[in-house]
């Protein structure tokens, strides 16, 4: 489990807006992990990490790193479809930013804040989460069955302020260099055609 932190929350949220921006939530353990993975694609113009699944007033670190809340550490994505698809980021997901047959945990983070989820925002992301999760099923990509919860958006709360890109501005914290780094090298390794050229600011 990740370090707690007491300071005072920023719940303000400047999302990319636009018609060429859509939206992408997804929860797979520590968000801290999850937006340093997501941060590198090629396409993606902001991660945020924050809480979804729960209500306004248990939308804090604390309560929701506790398990207090209904909430999961999730991240939210706002991309530019025209340069990377819904369909790449969940490949992404499922291979590098998480492991999904975790039920409520990965890894020593254990609760059902950390359970793996897809937040879609409408029928077609739900009919490519859908899909996905069938053919991995069906090609048997994992030995153990894939956990991974489908359900609508709820609202999403954006975390306090020091959780935003915590992963490369911390590189040294323990958690960060055994859990979130590993993942990122991962992703380099693999998915190098999907890497953006120039850091996400």
């Amino acid at each position: 489990m990740h370090d707690r932190d007491t300071r005072t929350p920023d719940k303000s949220a400047h999302l990319p807006t636009g018609p060429d921006t859509e939206i992408a939530i997804l929860a797979g353990g520590c968000f801290w992990c999850v937006e340093a993975v997501f941060r590198e694609l090629h396409g993606v113009l902001q991660v945020e990490s924050g809480y979804c699944g729960g209500t306004r007033e248990t939308a804090d670190y604390q309560q929701v790193c506790a398990g207090y809340t209904d909430h999961a550490e999730a991240v939210r994505i706002s991309y530019d479809p025209r340069q990377i698809r819904y369909e790449d980021l969940l490949t992404v997901f499922f291979s590098i930013a998480h492991d999904p047959t975790q039920k409520d945990r990965q890894g020593n983070d254990r609760g059902r804040q950390y359970r793996s989820v897809i937040f879609y925002g409408d029928e077609r992301q739900h009919a490519a989460a859908a899909a996905t999760i069938s053919q991995l099923t069906r090609e048997r990509v994992f030995k153990d069955p894939i956990v991974t919860e489908v359900v609508a958006a709820s609202p999403f709360y954006p975390a306090e302020a020091y959780h935003n890109n915590y992963a490369a501005c911390h590189p040294d914290q323990p958690y960060v260099a055994h859990v979130a780094a590993p993942k990122v090298t991962k992703l380099r390794q693999y998915f190098a055609h999907m890497l953006r050229r120039a850091p996400l600011s």
